[in-house]
């Protein structure tokens, strides 16, 4: 890679984490409280004095405290910066920390700006306890995702039970067992032993939310306190949103760091990255065992930074849910063996919604001064929709130095097969292409949703009701039952599944 002017190369000059559990949620931060002091501390990493100095302020949309709006011109009034460039992301997406990432690098190699401020929180624990003790103790949903689309008009896959993220990443599970050959036990086991590496990282980062090590049989044991929540999920592999963090993390170009007297053993230079997404419509995917989107997006990252998986000294493989980093450690050849996290996955270090990339770009930053070359960071966001990937690296040859096209939608589309006709109608026999459960909070199944196809290879949906005990007792055993034959029958405006 051919050496590149210092006022056009970005690295990131400082980073800052918070966690914040008060005793009372009445005097905790909100989401705009906790990226302000976020933001401070990665300006105090940075050795201070970055805040006025910054061109451009961008941060991760939040849900926690709606009524705050776009937060960016309050967050910039706070530091007190005044950017030319200030905006949030238009949803709170997985992969909006790694977009701003590598937006802030392209204005910084294009001689836009020279100082970038990406930040993001989310307070959904305290937002959560605060409307408990306004209605008077009583329970409140944690799963704001959820909340907002029930707020909404049902549609065709809401109405089949597909309405949050919880409910359509085991469809990938389900459908990456089958292709893999794995039982649901093999499949299980890997996705406890990458979750009990990550509960390890976790306990090994201060940042991290949940510093509590557990072994792989501890999340495969169903309990009162590891609940099933949709086939074959438990509560200890799913996100945990019902935390209040927030992470920030300073863009400069190398030029300004220097001036700025930055010590370089400190600086983390940003590489290069891609992107692609998936349908956004789940229904209009050609498949539910692999997503060209995440492999190109992973694939041409190490490709255009000319690495390999074996070259990289960490990795951090979005981890939602376990079809995710299984998927991705498939693409790149990642082992087992080897953690998918330098910050703990969404469980143990924390789901902040959109913003938990943020926290594992600050982890990298941290992991990579402390010995290593390289690091990748793989986001994923929606319901398996968008995914987006960069390097950072110690190793100036491999900076960005030119603005980089990292839109690579192009390709993936190429890459998929043809998307199956739609029969929501349909009744007669058909074939399961995936399917999950859902269960309630005492670990019975409520009902379950077929993704299926008829004989002329359509797909629809069909319902599997919580009496039907001989269709799910075929549908939580240990074989693999993609392919299996069943039949659709109306009841009502529902059509239901069979055995």
């Amino acid at each position: 890679m051919t050496k590149i002017d210092p006022a056009h190369v970005p690295v990131i000059v400082g980073v800052g984490q918070v966690n914040d559990r008060p005793s009372d949620p009445f005097a905790g931060l909100d989401s705009l409280g906790l990226m302000a002091a976020a933001a401070r501390r990665a300006d105090e990493d940075a050795g201070g004095g970055w805040l006025p100095r910054i061109d451009s302020l961008a941060v991760v949309d939040q849900i926690s405290f709606r009524g705050l709006g776009d937060v960016s011109p309050a967050l910039a009034q706070q530091l007190g910066a005044n950017p030319r460039f200030c905006s949030k992301t238009k949803y709170p997406m997985g992969t909006s920390p790694i977009l701003l990432l590598h937006e802030a690098a392209n204005r910084i190699a294009a001689g836009e700006i020279q100082v970038a401020l990406v930040a993001g929180g989310e307070a959904l624990r305290t937002a959560a306890q605060r409307a408990a003790a306004q209605a008077g103790g009583k329970a409140s949903d944690h799963n704001a995702m959820r909340a907002v689309t029930q707020r909404a008009t049902p549609d065709y896959r809401q109405r089949y039970g597909l309405a949050a993220p919880v409910d359509v990443y085991p469809l990938y599970e389900n459908a990456t067992r089958a292709l893999w050959d794995q039982t649901l036990d093999e499949a299980q086991r890997e996705s406890a032993e990458i979750w009990a590496r990550m509960s390890e990282v976790a306990a090994a980062t201060e940042s991290a939310w949940l510093r509590k090590r557990v072994s792989a049989e501890d999340v495969l044991a169903v309990s009162a306190e590891n609940r099933p929540i949709a086939f074959p999920y438990t509560k200890l592999m799913v996100a945990n949103s019902s935390v209040n963090q927030g992470a920030a993390f300073l863009v400069a170009s190398l030029g300004a760091a220097l001036a700025h007297g930055a010590a370089e053993d400190r600086l983390v230079y940003v590489g290069r990255g891609a992107a692609a997404d998936e349908p956004a419509d789940i229904l209009k995917r050609d498949r539910y065992d692999r997503s060209p989107s995440m492999e190109i997006s992973l694939l041409r990252t190490l490709e255009l930074n000319e690495l390999a998986a074996s070259d990289l000294d960490y990795a951090e493989l979005y981890s939602c849910f376990p079809c995710m980093p299984k998927m991705a450690r498939r693409a790149i050849g990642w082992p087992l063996e080897r953690p998918v996290t330098v910050f703990g996955g969404l469980t143990f270090g924390g789901g902040p919604i959109g913003n938990y990339m943020s926290h594992a770009a600050a982890c990298m930053v941290e992991r990579l001064r402390e010995r290593g070359r390289h690091g990748f960071l793989f986001a994923n966001g929606g319901f398996a929709t968008q995914s987006h990937s960069i390097v950072l690296t110690r190793d100036a040859a491999r900076a960005l130095g030119a603005p980089q096209a990292f839109d690579f939608q192009a390709e993936a589309d190429a890459a998929r097969g043809p998307t199956p006709e739609l029969a929501p109608d349909y009744e007669g026999p058909a074939t399961i292409e995936t399917y999950t459960l859902f269960y309630d909070r005492h670990g019975a199944v409520r009902s379950g949703v077929v993704v299926a196809r008829n004989p002329q290879n359509a797909r629809f949906l069909a319902k599997v009701t919580g009496d039907d005990a001989e269709t799910i007792s075929f549908l939580t055993a240990s074989a693999n039952q993609i392919g299996a034959s069943g039949k659709a029958t109306r009841a009502g405006e529902d059509i239901i599944w069979r055995m």
